[in-house]
C-alpha cells in the first residue's frame, strides 16, 4: 500500500459488547472515496458474520481479513475468529498467537502492530465493551504519533472500554456513534505529524503476538516477576508498568490488563465455590441416605452418627451459599472476562 504523504490513512477500530450497532452506523457514514484502509476487531465466538453485516450498509467494500493479503485504501477488513488481526508493511497477518485479555482476536495486537508499522499515520478507535481491551493498544498508537478516538461512554451500551481508554490515554476526540463516521472521514484527510522512533516494548509485544518470539528472557525485558499466576496457563505473570497502567504477561505470551486478571480470579473463585457447594450437597444427601439405611437395619447409634454428619454438611452448604452471595464481590463488580459481556448474537456477528 502506498501512503500519501502525511495523512492518517490507517484506521483501526476495536469493540466488544454493544459495538455491533455502532460499527454499522460508523461504516454507513463513511464516504466511498475514503483514502484510508479500515481494520476492525470485535470480540467474537467461533463464528462471525460481521463482514457481511457491515457490507450491507457500507459504501466501501467490506471483507474478512486474509493472511498475507495486500490491503488497499477505501476497503474495510474484519478480523476472523480465533486469529489476531495484525499489520506488517503493506499486508495483513493473521496469527494464532497467545490470547490477550482472554480474547483472540484481541484489539491490542491490531493496535500495536499498526502503531509499530505506520506510526503517525494511524487512527485508533475504541468502542463499547467490557473491561479494558484496547486501552494498551490505543496508548501504543499515541506513543507512536497517531490519533486516539473513543466512543462517548454516555453513548455506549457498555461503557467500560471507552472509560478505561479515557483514564489511561490522552484522547484526541470523543464522539457518539452517529458522529464517529463523519469524524473519521475528516481525520483521515488531515496532515499527520512526524513518527517518533518506535519504542522497543511496542515492537517486542507486537512480535510476541505475531508468534515471532516468546520466552522468559523476553518477559524480563518487559517487566518484573509478580506473585500472580496466569488465568489461562497458570504460569508466573510478569508485571508491566505501562505509564500508570498495570498490565501482565506470562512466558507463554498471554497478556492481560489488571482488571481482566481480577475478573478472571473472581470467576475462578466462583467456579471453585460452586464445585465445593455441589460436593457438600452430595455428601449431605449421601449421609442422610446412609442414616436411613442404618436405621432400617436397627443400628440406631450409627444412624444417629450419620444424621449428625449430614447436618454438619448441610451447615457447610449454608456457609458456602452465604459466601457466594455476600463475599464473591469480584465476579459481581466486573463484567465477564470470558465473553466481554457480549450476547450470543454479538459473539457470532
Amino acid at each position: 500500500m502506498r501512503h500519501p504523504a502525511g495523512i492518517h490513512d490507517i484506521a483501526v477500530i476495536g469493540g466488544s459488547a454493544g459495538s455491533l450497532e455502532v460499527l454499522q452506523r460508523i461504516v454507513a457514514n463513511l464516504p466511498e472515496d475514503l483514502p484510508a484502509a479500515i481494520f476492525v476487531v470485535v470480540h467474537t465466538g467461533a463464528v462471525s458474520h460481521l463482514a457481511r453485516i457491515l457490507d450491507r450498509v457500507s459504501a466501501l467494500p467490506v471483507m474478512e481479513a486474509a493472511n498475507g493479503a495486500v490491503f488497499e485504501p477505501g476497503h474495510i477488513y474484519v478480523a476472523t475468529p480465533d486469529r489476531h488481526l495484525m499489520l506488517h508493511d503493506d499486508h495483513i497477518l493473521l496469527r494464532r498467537g497467545p490470547r490477550e485479555n482472554l480474547s483472540r482476536p484481541a484489539i491490542d495486537p491490531l493496535f500495536r502492530s499498526a502503531a509499530a508499522t505506520f506510526g503517525s499515520h494511524v487512527i485508533g478507535v475504541v468502542l463499547s465493551g467490557a473491561l479494558s481491551d484496547g486501552t494498551a493498544g490505543l496508548k501504543a498508537i499515541k506513543r507512536c504519533g497517531g490519533l486516539a478516538v473513543v466512543q462517548d461512554p454516555a453513548d455506549a451500551m457498555v461503557p467500560h472500554m471507552p472509560q478505561s481508554a479515557m483514564r489511561h490515554v490522552e484522547i484526541d476526540h470523543v464522539a457518539d456513534a452517529d458522529a464517529l463516521g463523519p469524524l473519521l472521514a475528516r481525520l483521515v484527510r488531515q496532515p499527520a505529524g512526524p513518527t517518533p522512533e518506535i519504542p522497543f516494548d511496542i515492537r517486542l509485544e507486537t512480535a510476541i503476538a505475531a508468534q515471532e518470539l516468546a520466552d522468559m528472557k523476553v518477559d524480563d525485558m518487559l517487566g518484573t516477576p509478580s506473585r500472580f499466576t496466569c488465568p489461562e496457563c497458570h504460569g508466573a505473570l510478569w508485571e508491566i508498568e505501562d505509564n500508570g497502567m498495570l498490565r501482565y504477561r506470562c512466558h507463554v505470551g498471554h497478556a492481560y490488563n489488571a482488571d481482566t486478571v481480577l475478573s478472571s480470579q473472581g470467576a475462578e473463585a466462583d467456579r471453585l465455590l460452586g464445585t465445593l457447594l455441589r460436593s457438600h450437597q452430595e455428601r449431605a444427601a449421601l449421609a442422610r441416605r446412609m442414616s436411613a439405611h442404618e436405621r432400617e437395619q436397627g443400628r440406631d447409634g450409627l444412624a444417629d452418627h450419620l444424621a449428625e454428619r449430614a447436618l454438619d454438611y448441610s451447615r457447610d452448604v449454608q456457609l458456602i451459599m452465604e459466601l457466594m452471595r455476600d463475599g464473591g464481590g469480584t465476579a459481581e463488580m466486573l463484567p465477564s472476562a470470558q465473553s466481554g459481556g457480549t450476547t450470543r448474537d454479538e459473539q457470532e456477528a
